[in-house]
């Protein structure tokens, strides 16, 4: 993972206009007041019946340490993240609580985020990686937003 490359996508996500309507960018998906970035996507994982799972457990270690690296030059500049719980969101919305976006879609597969409130954006920052299926890739995800955190 290239750290340089994906904190220079976080400012240019920091700086981008909103969409007026959700949908697909170049870098993964934007809506009304958010966006969210693959920062780096894994290769194929094995499928059901495939393996005893350590090649995905492996995949998700290295995935977090690639996070937590990113982290640490984000807090370089913004201080010591939060760390947001995604799973009291999820339950929410299953119970039919109307949360914002993206924090109501993200809480279907990223765990927990870390968080930063970029002073000069005046947006939010963070970090998570998503775990989708145990046959679905992994990704570090880069997510922006004016949302305020549920």
């Amino acid at each position: 993972m290239d750290i340089a490359t994906c904190l220079n996508l976080i400012d240019v996500l920091c700086a981008r206009e909103f969409p007026a309507a959700h949908g697909r960018t170049e870098h993964g998906e934007s809506g009304p007041g958010y966006h969210i970035a693959a920062l780096r996507t894994s290769g194929a994982i094995l499928g059901p019946g495939d393996g005893d799972g350590s090649e995905r457990d492996e995949t998700e270690a290295q995935y977090e340490a690639d996070r937590d690296g990113l982290a640490e030059r984000l807090e370089e500049r913004w201080g010591q993240p939060q760390h947001l719980s995604l799973y009291s969101v999820l339950d929410r919305t299953v119970a039919g609580e109307d949360v914002a976006e993206p924090w109501a879609g993200l809480s279907g597969h990223v765990p927990d985020v870390q968080l930063w409130r970029a002073p000069v954006a005046g947006r939010w920052v963070a970090l998570g990686v998503s775990r989708w299926d145990r046959e679905l890739p992994c990704q570090l995800l880069g997510i922006v937003t004016e949302a305020d955190p549920p």
